[in-house]
């Protein structure tokens, strides 16, 4: 029997399957039985989309792909992408599951063939094969490297000293997550960077600790993107900016230099086109923002953490039913800070993105606020400010990022 004929068979089939009281548990065991067929011809790549949920939380894409005696699954939902690996013999139960419950279209790749089960509006189960037209390469180690911005085999001399490097390049086994939420930070400032051709950049890091992400980003700037950059970390311990001027003076990073002080005391005469925060506590948080905002940084890079100041602000009549639980309110706390930190920076126009930068199961504090300068509408602005506004009143709120600017803005109109 031709192809041909196979696809109309199994198109006439669906046809009645669609009229059947017991469409579902006959779709999904039709489903299962094209599988078996399909994944002994040994799959190296497979495909499933058109989601079915549409927010930004749920994956719209899945990407799976044959790599060295597994198989790596990419989620990509809206604004993130995670990757897990899963074993040969739990694929099947795996595609049936999503593709049953979550996705209607599912594309399978093999060295001669491209398979396709698609589910309509109506239920039913449309196949399709045909020859590939473009043959797909089985991935390996060597070939992944490349998805990478920070790759491996390349002498980098901080990933070496933070144990994720080998002396010779190599990825530690061990440190596999750090380095994929390392190459992941530096992603999300890449794909802001690469939009424009920036020949020099200053770049101020606030509350950069032992600066494992400074060298890093100093590395990227200068050594991948070829940019004239010069970085300035501030932290507040001595110790800890003496080690880190000895490191980068070891590494030959000559335009990247340390200062112990504190963040809420730091000026500059050289505004900075970056300002980034990783982990800078409660309103520390907060001065940053407004620095980077008086200063006009087109891009901002702030990880918010420890929002503690409203928690003991909240009250409302109207809304009481959310402060009855202390963990509740603590994290209601922190979703209304950082909304008006993100509505705040709206208003000063600025195009503002919230990311979490891995996997919310590898930890909890890694939402990050990317902010870039922008031409942002008067009615957009001014419903930002105004959001603010009645989220305070109605909640009784006084935030430090609020006051800050608005103190700003009375010495601004008075001069």
């Amino acid at each position: 029997m031709s192809d041909a004929n196979k696809d109309l068979e199994f198109k006439e089939s669906s046809e009645k399957l669609s009229h059947n009281t017991e469409t579902k548990a006959q779709l999904r065991q039709t489903i299962s039985k094209k599988l078996d067929v399909i994944l002994q011809k040994s799959p190296l790549k497979i495909v499933l989309s058109k989601a079915i949920l549409k927010d930004e939380k749920s994956p719209q894409k899945l990407v799976i792909t044959k790599l060295e005696g597994q198989y790596t699954i990419e989620s990509f939902t809206k604004k993130q992408a995670f990757t897990k690996n899963i074993l040969a013999e739990d694929l099947k139960e795996f595609i049936i599951n999503e593709f049953y419950g979550n996705f209607l279209q599912l594309t399978v790749f093999t060295t001669e063939k491209e398979y396709s089960l698609g589910v309509s509006k109506k239920g039913k189960l449309l196949y399709l094969e045909k020859a590939t037209l473009k043959p797909i390469e089985l991935k390996t180690a060597h070939n992944r490297e490349k998805s990478y911005i920070l790759k491996e085999n390349e002498i980098i001399p901080p990933l070496i000293d933070m144990g994720i490097f080998t002396s010779d390049g190599k990825i530690v086994k061990a440190m596999n997550s750090k380095y994929r939420q390392i190459n992941r930070f530096i992603e999300i400032i890449d794909d802001v960077i690469s939009k424009k051709e920036y020949k020099t950049l200053k770049v101020i890091d606030f509350g950069c600790g032992k600066g494992y992400l400074t060298f890093l980003l100093y590395y990227y700037l200068t050594e991948v993107k070829k940019i004239d950059a010069t970085i300035v970390g501030i932290d507040l311990k001595e110790e800890v900016v003496l080690h880190c001027n000895q490191s980068a003076e070891k590494y030959g990073y000559k335009n990247l230099s340390f200062i112990a002080t504190d963040i809420f005391k730091y000026e500059t005469k050289t505004p900075p086109d970056m300002v980034l925060s990783l982990h800078a506590c409660d309103i520390a948080t907060d001065f940053v923002l407004y620095n980077a905002i008086r200063w006009n940084a087109k891009m901002i890079f702030s990880m918010p953490c420890c929002q503690h100041e409203i928690n003991s602000q909240i009250k409302s009549d109207n809304f009481a039913i959310l402060t009855n639980f202390g963990m509740l309110k603590e994290n209601l706390a922190a979703i209304f800070t950082d909304c008006i930190r993100c509505n705040m920076l709206t208003y000063y126009c600025y195009k503002v993105d919230v990311i979490d930068v891995v996997n919310p199961t590898d930890t909890p504090k890694n939402t990050l606020i990317r902010a870039t300068l922008a031409n942002v509408d008067k009615k957009k602005r001014e419903k930002a400010l105004k959001e603010v506004q009645d989220l305070s009143k109605e909640f009784n709120l006084s935030q430090t990022l609020v006051s800050l600017l608005k103190d700003m803005q009375e010495k601004t109109e008075k001069n």
